[in-house]
């Protein structure tokens, strides 16, 4: 009996102590699940991402300055002088003297063609002016002293001023054998070969007059009034986005009834040697002009949600600002408002950028080596590891 009850007591106070332990168990399991959830957050359990790093941008400042709106056009560079040099005699081509692409001078040998028959023809022609000169002295002495009729001193009158004729155009032949340049320019066109023959009306070359070059342009009849002589006007390139500078040499004082448009000749008087007629180029005339206004680079301005939104560079952060636009050229926009004088407008990196976000202004001299690294980055290493995120999801 006593050993009964010594049992049931033991029994009695390990019940309770295999309960505490399971207890125990199980509230280590969860304390080790919080534990490890906290050691996901990153150092010291707080479960935030660490701060994202500042972007690196290039600002300049707003400033004030004049720009213009412009109307654009695109034409067809032309030479101011071209013309076809024709054969004016008969003949077989005895030499060449330049080739296309030549820069030749007003008068200067182009081309000969065999001279001999045109030499004695002209000997002929001597001759007979010799004889009826001699027959027309002759006869003038005779009519002086009443020997001759009056109709036979007239009637060699005549006929010496024939002969005269007739030498004239002899030399007129002979020199056409030599082929003359009409004008300064450059030969374009080479169009007949040494021995072959030709004929009056014949193509020899084509000549054409580079300086200046010329572009023709319709304007719409609405900008009429702010067009004239003398104007700057800006053109770019097409086969090589080179920038020249001309002005309006003519304008028309008529109005095309079709189309409503004034054509407008523009000259070019400089431009690089590689220029050619025929190159494409757009034409920006100036219609107006806006002096000492507000303006930031052209590049600072994005369109975010049919917003035109610039990001100002504040005490580090990026500040997202809307603005109103004016005239815009080649490198430079108006701001009517939205941006002040001075502020530093974000011009590198703006895209990406968000309102609020940090920022890193980079020195003028780092901004090209940081920026290209970080489009290496974006492009390289990192669009690997959202590839490889994208494919283990």
């Amino acid at each position: 009996m006593p050993y009964v009850m010594r049992r049931s007591r033991w029994v009695s106070l390990v019940v309770p102590l295999i309960a505490f332990a399971l207890a125990g168990c199980g509230g280590g399991d969860q304390g080790g699940g919080q534990t490890q959830a906290q050691g996901k957050g990153g150092p010291g359990g707080s479960g935030q991402r660490p701060a994202a790093p500042p972007v690196p941008v290039a600002v300049e400042p707003a400033f004030h300055g004049d720009i213009a709106s412009y109307y654009s056009a695109t034409a067809t560079l032309e030479a101011e002088k071209e013309a076809e040099v024709l054969a004016r005699v008969s003949g077989i081509v005895n030499s060449l003297k330049c080739e296309e692409g030549d820069r030749v001078t007003k008068g200067q040998d182009l081309l000969h063609v065999e001279e001999a028959e045109y030499r004695l023809r002209l000997s002929q022609t001597e001759a007979a002016l010799t004889n009826q000169q001699a027959r027309y002295d002759r006869l003038k002495r005779m009519f002086d002293q009443g020997l001759a009729s009056a109709e036979e001193f007239e009637t060699a009158k005549n006929d010496l001023q024939s002969a005269v004729a007739d030498e004239g155009i002899a030399k007129l032949n002979l020199g056409y054998t030599k082929v003359d340049a009409p004008f300064a320019g450059r030969i374009t066109k080479r169009l007949v070969d040494a021995g072959q023959n030709v004929s009056p009306g014949t193509a020899l070359f084509v000549i054409s007059d580079f300086d200046p070059l010329l572009a023709r342009v319709h304007v719409p009849s609405k900008e009429f009034r702010s067009l004239k002589p003398d104007q700057t006007v800006r053109l770019k390139l097409d086969s090589d986005e080179d920038r020249l500078t001309g002005r309006i040499k003519l304008v028309s004082p008529v109005i095309d009834p079709q189309t409503g448009t004034i054509k407008v000749t523009v000259e070019i008087p400089t431009y690089p040697d590689a220029t050619r007629p025929g190159d494409f180029a757009e034409v920006q005339i100036v219609t107006e002009s806006r002096q000492n206004v507000l303006l930031v680079p052209r590049t600072a301005v994005v369109t975010e949600k049919s917003e035109q939104v610039v990001y100002v560079a504040a005490d580090s952060l990026a500040e997202r600002r809307v603005v109103e636009l004016g005239f815009q050229d080649d490198e430079n926009s108006q701001i009517l408002s939205g941006v002040a004088e001075g502020d530093l407008v974000v011009v590198k990196g703006q895209r990406s950028l968000k309102h609020g976000q940090a920022i890193k202004v980079l020195p003028p001299e780092g901004v090209d080596a940081v920026m290209a690294t970080a489009d290496t980055d974006s492009t390289g290493a990192g669009g690997a590891k959202r590839r490889g995120r994208r494919a283990g999801s």
